[in-house]
């Protein structure tokens, strides 16, 4: 090789690597691996599926290197775009989006169709920086009040499709914005009691019949051993199976017997308990527990509000993610139809997973740069 092609290679290298946190690569890249290896036991029967999840992993990686490659002021500048965007097209799915399953979440675009609700996901905590960023220098109640409806709107519109899960990771990821933004104890108090004096209207008026049945079974899933409580049951059979050490890749017979359904989406942590253990969880949960502290780190370092604020709900959110899931896994959670992140399988919510991953390097890459 000669020394000019060398000097190219490496300064090719330097391109591709500009922008990039080489923690949160390494942290995401590991998840991505154990989530293959548990993917392709889950789908032993359908191989095609790992290799669909191999290019979903492309495309994320790809994204989440353009991301990166964007100034966090380049990002505030989408903020009100991205959001109004998103709130027509949660409009449009409850007129003309697709019912499946009961439940109306797809949009048709041309060839292909999609579900609106991720994006939300990004939009609502990118909106709300933004609007808490203008308004930093005299924040009232008032406006943490206005923030409360950005969030509500489309929280209503996800949760009437119905798609609680989606719902619970929106209203989180608001949440954690406003949370961050300063809110007075005092006030959050008073919305927790509110919202513990509205569960009686929400059960009796809001909640569907199969929504309702989730949460009995999750009090009592042998009310309902074939029906409802089927997944609780299976989930927790296969997690506590798994023991010390586990039974070995490949060698779970929960998942491979069939006994776990969506194990290689929604459950595919029973399938990975299974077969590698409490060891294989602890060293889940500590890769976990990596990703949310350098994001959060990231977030303390952030120049602007706007950074700050978007990048700790952004960290935020790869902790909900994971705590809902395997919540639900082991039955201390009602099962709402959350994937684990960067392991269960598709290609929406692990774009969107990249996605944040790209905000966070933004972030971290424009910590030096102050906003004037």
């Amino acid at each position: 090789m000669t020394l000019q092609s060398t000097f190219t290679l490496r300064r090719v290298g330097a391109r591709l690597t500009e922008g990039i946190d080489g923690t949160l690569l390494v942290l995401t890249l590991a998840l991505s691996l154990l989530g293959l290896a548990a993917l392709f036991s889950a789908s032993y029967e359908n191989p095609a599926r790992v290799l669909a999840q191999v290019g979903n992993l492309a495309v994320g990686l790809v994204a989440m290197w353009l991301i990166a490659q964007l100034s966090p002021q380049t990002l505030m500048r989408f903020a009100v775009p991205a959001y109004i965007v998103g709130l027509a097209f949660l409009v449009a799915v409850a007129l003309f989006g697709d019912v499946v399953n009961g439940a109306r979440r797809w949009l048709h675009v041309g060839v292909t169709r999609f579900q609106p609700s991720e994006m939300m996901k990004l939009a609502v905590p990118m909106m709300l920086a933004w609007y808490f960023h203008r308004r930093e220098s005299a924040l009232r109640l008032r406006d943490f009040a206005l923030a409360a409806l950005l969030l509500a709107v489309p929280l209503a519109l996800i949760a009437r499709q119905p798609d609680l899960g989606t719902a619970a990771l929106v209203g989180a990821t608001g949440f954690y914005c406003i949370f961050f933004a300063g809110i007075n104890w005092k006030v959050l108090a008073t919305v927790g009691l509110l919202g513990v004096t509205a569960l009686y209207p929400l059960w009796n008026y809001v909640m569907k019949d199969y929504q309702k049945k989730r949460v009995l079974t999750l009090l009592d899933p042998t009310t309902d051993p074939l029906g409802a409580g089927y997944h609780i049951i299976q989930a927790t059979i296969a997690v506590g199976s798994g023991g010390l050490s586990g039974k070995g890749w490949l060698y779970g017979t929960q998942s491979h017997l069939e006994f776990i359904p969506e194990r290689h989406t929604d459950f595919i942590f029973a399938v990975f308990s299974e077969e590698f253990g409490l060891i294989g969880n602890t060293v889940l949960l500590i890769l976990y527990g990596l990703l949310v502290g350098r994001g959060l780190m990231i977030a303390s370092n952030a120049p602007t509000v706007f950074s700050r604020l978007f990048a700790g709900s952004i960290a935020l959110m790869f902790f909900t993610y994971a705590f809902v899931n395997m919540g639900m896994v082991s039955g201390i959670l009602p099962v709402v139809g959350v994937p684990l992140p960067f392991l269960s399988y598709g290609g929406t919510a692990l774009l969107t997973l990249f996605i944040g991953t790209g905000v966070l390097m933004s972030v971290h890459r424009h910590r030096k740069l102050v906003q004037t």
